[in-house]
């Protein structure tokens, strides 16, 4: 088997580590017990944490322990980012969130076998810290001067906002949750973001000036686009794995849409595809990037891994009714507004409008005269059937679930009839 380490650095999900060397020796040696955290500051993971859930992945297909830690405690104070101090929610938000995080954390790793899943929460050792127990028992490992310069914490501190001491002393409870998570469960290893390179060596510090032990820490690299820009934004905002804020249809469709600059890259790091799978698909995207066969791979590939293989089959439904061969009459309601949310609209009255009456209300024709005219050259249609009879009326059988009706103009102008 592929040393785990060449794996993950072939795939482009390792970036700054501990001592290289010394920490393939302890993967080699064993089953190794590693965490990453999860703070529920929103109500969904994003692209981002989907990141990490796969080296969790790859890393307990290895033979490694997951412990997946939900911040029950450390998502309720935020850790500091660039853009000024967080919103602090209330405790009951907080739980509601974690509760979430859990269940979407629970998909992706096994929690039976000999390199079983462990999900725990910070909250049950945070809360039992008095102040006063925090202070003596952990904030004397840490000196001031170290902790001013993190590179975020100097960032805040040099901006107009400043940063909060509630957001300062981030870092010393996600180093305790890695000392704590030492003494619980043996754990080694803590993964995360780059963007956590900082706190996360504070874990290592501690333990070693409390436990007189060596452990380790990797991160990943923050996925960027091939022009270098920041990778994970949709027209409707981040790309979240939650199907009530990202509709299963559109997250296919975001992947869908990624450029082949970027897709061998993605590929390599959102999937699970061996080497030759890949590779193979890299000549696609050399030889005839105009099928996009990569794009398609990963789409599909990605939305199975967040969503399942039924998810998949609908929005696959979905995708072949609208832009093939498929009958739209299959979709049911929830699919069929998914797939349909971004398309242009307009209302109209069964039985006293027709199909011209929509091509003028879509905007796709001037006037009923013009319309009439591009029914009767065959470029209209009705629920993907070409409308011959320029007067056609709309009626009970064009109303598909939803009680909508979709109208085409030749082939890429696509609308919605809301029929009533």
């Amino acid at each position: 088997m592929t040393d785990i380490l060449d794996e993950l650095q072939w795939r482009g999900l390792l970036a700054q580590h501990t001592d290289l060397e010394a920490l393939r020796e302890h993967l080699n040696a064993g089953p190794v017990t590693f965490y990453c955290g999860y703070d529920p500051t929103a109500p969904s993971l994003h692209h981002g944490h989907l990141v990490q859930l796969i080296v969790m992945r790859h890393l307990q297909l290895a033979g490694h322990r997951p412990l997946a830690l939900v911040g029950g405690a450390t998502g309720q104070i935020g850790d500091p980012r660039q853009s000024g101090e967080r919103q602090l929610q209330s405790t009951d938000v907080v739980k509601g969130w974690a509760d979430r995080l859990h269940s979407q954390i629970s998909k992706f790793l096994d929690f039976e076998g000999p390199a079983a899943a462990t999900m725990v929460n910070n909250l049950d050792w945070t809360q039992e810290m008095s102040a006063i127990d925090l202070l003596r028992t952990i904030g004397k490992y840490f000196r001031v001067g170290t902790m001013l310069n993190k590179d975020i914490v100097a960032r805040r501190i040099a901006s107009d906002e400043g940063i909060s001491y509630t957001e300062f002393s981030y870092q010393v409870l996600q180093a305790n949750d890695f000392l704590e998570l030492y003494r619980r469960n043996g754990c080694t290893l803590e993964t995360g973001g780059n963007d956590q390179w900082g706190n996360m060596v504070g874990g290592v510090d501690l333990i070693r000036k409390v436990e007189g032990v060596d452990t380790h820490v990797m991160t990943t690299p923050i996925i960027t686009k091939a022009d270098g820009t920041k990778f994970g934004k949709s027209e409707g905002g981040a790309i979240w794995l939650d199907p009530e804020m990202m509709t299963p249809y559109a997250f296919y469709q975001f992947w869908l849409q990624v450029a082949d600059d970027d897709v061998v890259r993605f590929l390599k790091i959102f999937t699970f595809k061996s080497r030759e799978e890949i590779e193979a698909l890299a000549v696609e995207v050399a030889q005839r990037p105009h099928q996009r066969a990569a794009q398609k791979a990963l789409a599909a590939s990605v939305t199975e891994l967040v969503h399942g293989a039924d998810q998949l089959q609908r929005v696959l439904a979905a995708t072949d009714a609208l832009w093939g061969g498929g009958d739209i009459r299959d979709l049911d309601e929830a699919t069929l507004a998914a797939a349909t949310a971004g398309l242009p609209r307009a209302s109209l009255s069964i039985g006293e409008s027709t199909v011209a009456d929509a091509l003028v209300a879509l905007g796709f024709e001037k006037g009923k005269t013009a319309a009439r005219r591009t029914i009767s050259s065959g470029g209209a249609s009705i629920n993907n059937v070409k409308v011959e009879d320029p007067e056609a009326v709309l009626g009970h059988d064009d109303v598909l679930a939803g009680g909508l009706a979709l109208i085409r103009k030749g082939r890429k102008n696509l609308a919605v009839l809301e029929l009533s």
